[in-house]
Formats: structure tokens, C-alpha cells, sequence
């Protein structure tokens, strides 16, 4: 068995409220938004526009929201991603744990049960459940697993999956999660990808000179793509559609979740949704490949918000196709990132 070779697995998600109460919502939203790798301003100034502005007004609402995609198990996330642990712990024989960015179960717990487990721990494979390099996702995700390695002085290595949003595995996988919505009539499909601030993409840039400067810099070859999300979704959006056969103008992207008045990345899915049905899109599908496991942010964002809004602006029909969540491609490819690495 591989346990006795002293390998384990952590598969790290998001995070989620312990519950839709406003108290429980606060909490999160506080933890979440007063990390610096998400809104990357001077920690005082974080600070009372967390605690002071934002959350106390966004924190109702959010348990509104949180309310109406709930599961009777709980969290659609959480859920998910149990699912997820016991799926790819069917297909490999070394434990598999869970740990979330914000809330429960944190990274420390994981490597607990891990020890548990495995008494002679000597490395743990850590599987970031986000495709591709961000600040205020995968790299907020892996650094906070770094840090609960260091704080408690653990013995074993941390094995670091890097991002795979061009992996051919992975691609296929993800085409395959969503050729199925493909067989009906539709006019357009948009990958709607979680957004980001233009001076976190910047700031990303290692070469300081490419990323936002350079003209198409997404498809001019350049060091700086190791660490950029426009690039990686890009590169993502453009295998996928390929694998699916989507012509060229039958498919586009945009990016959501804006947070504040600094700029984003473009185009806004919002204003998509708006304006798509003007441009004769009256048909509409929608992926959001940011995200491996269903969410707020895909349930609700998307295909409550996001329909009202299209549907209000001349839409006919709308259709969010679901996040790869256990699909048996996931989760082979899921098993065989942790296999390869064994």
C-alpha cells in the first residue's frame, strides 16, 4: 500500500461560511477580505474598509444569497468537495484530506489527520483546486499551506501541484463536463472566469514590462505567463473551444465577481449578459472554468443573477453549464496529478 511509503494527499479549495447566518457570513467575509493577497491594500486601511464598510453592508445580503443556493447538507462548495475527497481517494491508495483557504478545515487540520493517518508522514502532495495562477486564489491558497508547514515545524515535505490550466488532461476534462450542454440549439457560449483587479495582473509580472503594456500580450511568448491569470484563462477558453469544435465567433470570455470601483479585467460579465442579447445572442450558455466545484459564485452570481439580467435584456434562454465537480474525467485527472507525483 502506498500509505507505508509515508505519502499523503490535500485537495485545497476556497472555503465557505459555517453557516447563512449573518454572524457566520461576517466571519468569513472578514477572514476573506482582509487577506492582502485579495484586496492588497496597507493593512489599516484593509482594515476599516473590511470591517467598517464593506462587510457590514455586503454581510446581509450575502446571507441572503447563501440562503438560496444552500443544500440541505450544507454548503454546495463544502459538499462538493467532500465528494470530491472521497472520489479521488477511491482511485488512489494513499489518504486524501481536505483543506479550505478561509474556515474550516484549514491546511493545519489536514496535515493532522494526515499524521493520523500516516504516523511516518514524509511528504503530502498538495492539490490547489484552482486551474490557474492568481494572487487572490491559487497563490493566496498555497501560501497559506506554506505558512501552517512552517508554523507547526512539520517533519514532511509539501509536494506543490502547479497550476494545469493548459494540461491536455485537464482540458479534456473540462470539454467534457460541458459537451453535453453542447448539443442544444444555442447561439453563443461564454466562459465567465472570476475577476481580478488590472494592478494584481501587473503586479504579477515578472518581467514588470509585459502583462497589460504590451500589445496582445496574452499571445506574445513571455516569462510572465507562469504567473498570469488573463493568459492562463485565455489559453484555457481557447484549447477548450477547440476541443469542442466551437467556431471562432461563437464563443467568447469575460470575468465577474467585481469587488469595488478599481478597474478589472475585461469584459465585465455582467455588462455581457446585458449587452449579448442586443447583439443577437438570444440563446446563451455559460462555463465558468475558475472554478472546479460549484459556488456562490457560480449557483447564485451566475445562474440566478446572471439569467435575470440576460433575460430582462432580451434573452431567450440560459443556461449555466455546471462546474466539472466529480465528473469521472475530474476525477481520473484529479487521481493522476497526485498518482504522478507519488
Amino acid at each position: 500500500m502506498e500509505a507505508k511509503e509515508g505519502i499523503g494527499v490535500v485537495l485545497m479549495n476556497l472555503g465557505s461560511p459555517d453557516s447563512t447566518s449573518v454572524p457566520d457570513v461576517k466571519k468569513y467575509l472578514n477572514e476573506f477580505l482582509m487577506d492582502g493577497r485579495v484586496i492588497d491594500y496597507p493593512y489599516l486601511f484593509r482594515k476599516v474598509l473590511v470591517e467598517w464598510m464593506i462587510v457590514p453592508k455586503r454581510a446581509p445580503n450575502s446571507a441572503e444569497a447563501y440562503k438560496s443556493i444552500w443544500w440541505p447538507e450544507g454548503s454546495p462548495l463544502m459538499v462538493l468537495t467532500e465528494q470530491l475527497q472521497r472520489a479521488v481517494q477511491d482511485k488512489i491508495n494513499i489518504p486524501v484530506e481536505i483543506a479550505m483557504r478561509y474556515g474550516s478545515p484549514s491546511p493545519e487540520m489536514a496535515f493532522d489527520n494526515l499524521l493520523e493517518k500516516v504516523p511516518n508522514l514524509k511528504e503530502v502532495i498538495l492539490l490547489p483546486l484552482y486551474p490557474h495562477y492568481a494572487m487572490s486564489s491559487y497563490e493566496t491558497a498555497v501560501e497559506y499551506a506554506k505558512y501552517w508547514h512552517k508554523k507547526k515545524k512539520y517533519d514532511f515535505k509539501l509536494n506543490i501541484i502547479q497550476p494545469y490550466y493548459r494540461d491536455p488532461a485537464y482540458i479534456k476534462a473540462l470539454a467534457a463536463s460541458m459537451r453535453p450542454y453542447l448539443e442544444s440549439d444555442y447561439d453563443y457560449l461564454l466562459f465567465s472566469y472570476h475577476g481580478v483587479p488590472v494592478r494584481h495582473i501587473k503586479k504579477g509580472d515578472v518581467t514588470h514590462h509585459h502583462c497589460m503594456e504590451v500589445s496582445d500580450c496574452c499571445h506574445v511568448e513571455s516569462v510572465a505567463h507562469t504567473q498570469c491569470y488573463k493568459h492562463q484563462v485565455t489559453v484555457t477558453s481557447e484549447l477548450v473551444a477547440k476541443e469542442l469544435g466551437i467556431p471562432t465567433g461563437k464563443w467568447g470570455m469575460s470575468f465577474q465577481s467585481r469587488l469595488g470601483k478599481d478597474e478589472w479585467v475585461k469584459p465585465y460579465t455582467a455588462e455581457q449578459f446585458e449587452r449579448l442579447p442586443q447583439q443577437g445572442v438570444k440563446k446563451l450558455l455559460v462555463a465558468c472554468p475558475a472554478f472546479v466545484s460549484d459556488c456562490l459564485e457560480t449557483l447564485e452570481e451566475i445562474a440566478v443573477e446572471g439569467k435575470h439580467t440576460f433575460m430582462e435584456n432580451g434573452g431567450e434562454s440560459f443556461t449555466m453549464i455546471p462546474c466539472m465537480n466529480v465528473q469521472e474525467d475530474w476525477v481520473n485527472t484529479a487521481a493522476q496529478y497526485c498518482r504522478e507525483r507519488m
